[in-house]
């Protein structure tokens, strides 16, 4: 799932927790047809888990799925809802705002124990104590409020449930123009411009002008930790040797963080 937030706010009852938290309105650019053909073309779209780099870094955190509830916090195309599905999760619900996102998910992973819903992360909303794992990839750095999702999710899980998500790492979508910068010797580098400096961000992939989150790693950790979750692992993904020696074009991202996956407990 990704947004664009946009100025606009509403108030939104946060689950079943009886807050109401003040909610910025999002666009779902996902359901704009260019954007999302061009989304198809992505090798984690076309090869799914197999196609995103940092999955076995999170594989490695999630353990064992049998007998679990979880909740795929903007599951795309639905690729871990099958995966956790297939590995003996007891039930799947995958969230995501694009209903074009929510067909293929429909079509192409489906499972007697998985449900899609169409759900605003915005706008979020849990039953309380329902599920033994949240799980995210590559959605919160697109939501304006993570606090109130952090919230929401904490008291979705039972006591003892984890909260296992990966965002865009804050020194990735750090700079005002994200490019990398060649010296003289041809080596790059990847500029950060205030880091400290959180709020909004805009950049143009796929479309122009696709609003990001910045917050720095602390902002993120404490966060979780001020709701009552425990952090158990962070990890700042960078490529194995073994996957720059199958795809030479990771080296590059060798140089910097690209994501960063974090591993809470209730």
């Amino acid at each position: 799932m990704r947004v664009i937030a946009l100025g606009l706010a509403s108030r939104a009852l946060c689950g079943r927790c009886r807050l109401r938290h003040d909610r910025p309105v999002t666009q779902n650019i996902y359901d704009d047809p260019r954007f999302f053909a061009g989304y198809a073309q992505l090798p984690r779209s076309r090869r799914g888990l197999d196609g995103a780099p940092e999955w076995p870094s999170l594989r490695a955190l999630l353990g064992d799925m049998r007998g679990l509830r979880i909740v795929d916090l903007g599951c795309g195309y639905g690729w871990f809802c099958r995966w956790a599905s297939d590995a003996g999760a007891r039930r799947v619900v995958g969230l995501d705002v694009s209903s074009r996102m929510l067909a293929v998910a429909r079509a192409k992973n489906s499972g007697s124990v998985i449900t899609y819903k169409r759900a605003d992360l915005g706008q979020l909303s849990l039953p309380p104590a329902a599920f033994d794992l949240a799980f995210s990839s590559l959605a919160l750095h697109y939501v304006s409020d993570f606090a109130a999702v952090v919230r929401c999710v904490h008291a979705s899980l039972v006591a003892g449930g984890r909260f296992i998500f990966s965002i865009e790492h804050p020194i990735y979508m750090t700079p005002r123009t994200p490019k990398w910068v060649m010296d003289a010797s041809g080596r790059a580098s990847w500029p950060v411009d205030g880091y400290s400096s959180e709020g909004p961000r805009t950049t143009d992939w796929l479309a122009d002008g696709v609003v990001k989150q910045h917050r720095t790693i602390a902002s993120t950790l404490n966060t979780l930790i001020g709701v009552g979750f425990a952090i158990r692992q962070v990890h700042e993904f960078a490529p194995s040797p073994d996957q720059v020696a199958a795809q030479p074009e990771l080296q590059l991202e060798c140089e910097r963080p690209m994501f960063l996956i974090v591993s809470a407990q209730r």
